[in-house]
């Protein structure tokens, strides 16, 4: 429920690092021709073709993080894009989740397309570089409360070996992220919990832990340099769960976020109690409208990346 005297209104998701698949956008690029002007404009800030890439792959290239990072964020402004051309949503919130921040900042005026697809790009980078210096992994845990997990974390980190929860994505689903070795103890000590199932995750690094903080360095130098505006609506953000309103904020946030926990249980809630009764995702795949309906009981959420889904939608708003 929203807070009292707070106008109902639409929380904006946006996903991150592993909705990616290779034909994402292209059946927008060929139903309408602002999204293939959008996917041009990413070609020439970014200097290649990465609409090539998302369109026909490989798949083990667009998954680098360097080249996900980027596609996914052209995917979701070209989605709001398109559904702002024929009529723009009354937003209460935006939240991302992780890289899908940088999205949420995007479509609230906050940053440029341009300079966004640039600094995710800049990010997937150094988040590569900082899990090849100091080698890590994530594991997802299923079925246990959050207490339980972070207790098994906090047993398994010893003798400088570090394993942490990363993402917070719903109630019985948490993500871990750490040293190999911590991630594997603290794997046995969950299974002995009674975890229903701990399944490792394909990626490069430790994301969302404290070693990325390699990277925390060249994020915050890169951001100095780019231009950010206060946005339009709020933001909630990953490390705090809280709306965010200035630039200085965001800039800060940003950095932070990649060592800090995806908060997203709490940012869900927080939009919820903040003016925000039904959600759209907006980008590749429907994860987060999934985990909206299980944190807030039956909100009513759905998925816009697809020409035909955007078209059902706008079809029916009509009506």
């Amino acid at each position: 429920m929203s807070e009292p005297g707070m106008p109902d209104g639409v929380g904006l998701l946006f996903p991150g690092q592993g909705s990616q698949f290779v034909g994402m956008g292209r059946d927008l690029a060929e139903a309408f021709p602002l999204a293939r002007q959008r996917f041009e404009e990413a070609d020439e800030a970014l200097g290649f073709s990465l609409s090539r890439l998302c369109w026909e792959g490989p798949d083990d290239e667009l998954t680098l993080t360097r080249n996900a990072q980027p596609a996914l964020l052209v995917h979701s402004v070209v989605a709001w894009d398109l559904l702002c051309a024929e009529q723009e949503p009354p937003v209460a919130l935006a939240a991302g989740h992780s890289l899908g921040e940088f999205s949420a900042y995007v479509v609230a005026g906050s940053l440029s397309f341009a300079d966004a697809v640039r600094t995710v790009r800049r990010r997937g980078e150094l988040m590569f570089a900082s899990g090849q210096a100091r080698p890590g992994t994530m594991m997802a845990v299923l079925g246990l409360d959050d207490a339980a997990v972070e207790q098994a974390c906090a047993a398994a980190s010893v003798e400088g070996s570090v394993v942490v929860p990363a993402n917070y994505n719903a109630p019985g689903q948490l993500v871990i992220s750490g040293d190999r070795d911590a991630v594997a103890r603290a794997a046995e000590l969950l299974k002995a919990a009674g975890a229903k199932r701990v399944l490792p995750l394909n990626v490069s690094g430790a994301f969302h832990s404290p070693l990325m903080q390699v990277a925390e360095a060249g994020l915050r130098e890169h951001l100095a340099g780019v231009e950010l505006h206060a946005p339009r609506f709020p933001v909630v953000s990953n490390v705090t769960a809280e709306p965010v309103t200035d630039a200085e904020t965001a800039r800060r946030l940003l950095v932070e976020q990649l060592t800090s926990p995806v908060r997203w249980v709490a940012s869900v809630q927080r939009m919820a109690g903040s003016g925000a009764s039904r959600f759209l995702e907006l980008g590749p795949g429907n994860v987060l409208s999934g985990l909206a309906r299980r944190i807030v009981k039956d909100a009513p959420a759905r998925a816009l990346g697809t020409a035909e889904q955007l078209s059902t939608f706008l079809a029916e708003s009509a009506v």
